[in-house]
């Protein structure tokens, strides 16, 4: 079996992680408080996982992912989704050159680093899978040509949970394919103050490349790398066979809330993300505070509750926070 070396593990993180003071020192420039949302799209880009943000417009998710990518020096697309929508408008299409009486492909605003799906909702179900299917695939395929997608590739997807006429709410097998679904609030009276002085100055702040896609890449490697206890897998678990038997482990009185549980899926991505939390804190090894920590946001998209739920005005964040405040940490 092989041996890890704790101390040596955290020395390689501590090295590798140097580039994150500056990344988080210069997107603090422009975005005012949302640290959480700042650290979600972090975790996203080091598991390589795509991220589901929720919240009121005008909360700074277009400038959070725009700053990011100037400051990796990634490219940066933002697609606004209207019911109108095509495919051929987010993958590309075949375009007919009449001179050489042949189709060559155009590339859509997909192939870029960093993609800011804007209200996602507002397209068509055809719309929706072509992103998804990129979105999982990493590749994409115009005519009879397959292109890889550029690395790293983040998907950032935006919903507006206040107006939900003429939208087309994303199916549960697609909302699975996000790692992360974030939902964004508003910020204090103090920040608040701070964004408006910021932005009503004479000068808005400006952004400098202080690491690349390469640096994100080789973090990447460190992060797969960082410890995970038997213990720690064995929580994981417990938590997720939580929500899909409540009875059979100990939570009877949340059986009626839950009509499906999380999928493996989950899983996978509960380990992912709480390697990515660790390697923001410095440590080579996952603690039970990095699973509770991405917790919520891995499974408030997967638990499906019940009517009696919804008539009881209880959500599938309540339900998750109940199931960690009652399976025994390791």
């Amino acid at each position: 079996m092989e041996t890890i070396d704790i101390h040596q593990l955290n020395e390689t993180v501590a090295q590798e992680a140097v580039f994150l003071q500056d990344l988080l020192a210069e997107v603090n420039k422009v975005i005012v408080g949302q640290e959480k949302l700042i650290e979600r799209l972090l975790i996203g880009l080091l598991a390589d996982g795509h991220v589901l943000l929720e919240g009121v417009p005008g909360l700074a998710k277009t400038l959070a992912v725009s700053t990011l990518s100037q400051a990796v020096q990634a490219k940066f697309q933002r697609i606004q989704f209207t019911p109108d929508l095509l495919p051929a408008d987010v993958i590309g299409t075949e375009v007919y050159n009449p001179r050489t009486n042949e189709f060559t492909s155009h590339q859509g605003p997909i192939f870029a680093n960093f993609i800011l799906a804007d209200e996602i909702n507002r397209a068509p179900a055809k719309v929706q899978s072509a992103l998804l299917e990129a979105m999982q695939e990493r590749q994409v395929t115009i005519g009879n040509e397959t292109y890889k997608l550029e690395k790293p590739f983040l998907v950032l997807a935006t919903q507006n949970p206040i107006e939900q006429e003429g939208t087309y709410p994303l199916p549960e097998a697609q909302v699975d394919r996000f790692m992360l679904k974030v939902v964004v609030t508003y910020p204090t009276r103090d920040e608040e103050r701070l964004i408006m002085d910021r932005m009503t100055g004479l000068a808005l702040p400006t952004i400098a490349a202080v690491t690349t896609p390469e640096q994100l890449m080789r973090a990447r490697e460190v992060v797969r790398k960082i410890y995970v206890d038997e213990k720690i897998k064995n929580y994981v678990l417990d938590i997720i066979f939580a929500t899909r038997n409540p009875v059979e482990n100990g939570l009877t009185d949340l059986a009626h809330l839950i009509d499906f549980g999380a999928s493996p899926r989950a899983t996978i991505y509960m380990i992912m993300a709480a390697r990515a939390h660790a390697f923001l804190q410095g440590r080579g090894y996952v603690s039970p505070e990095d699973i509770k920590s991405i917790a919520l946001d891995i499974l408030r998209h997967r638990v499906v509750i019940s009517y009696e739920a919804e008539a009881e005005e209880i959500s599938s964040e309540e339900v998750v926070r109940r199931i960690l405040e009652r399976i025994e940490v390791p």
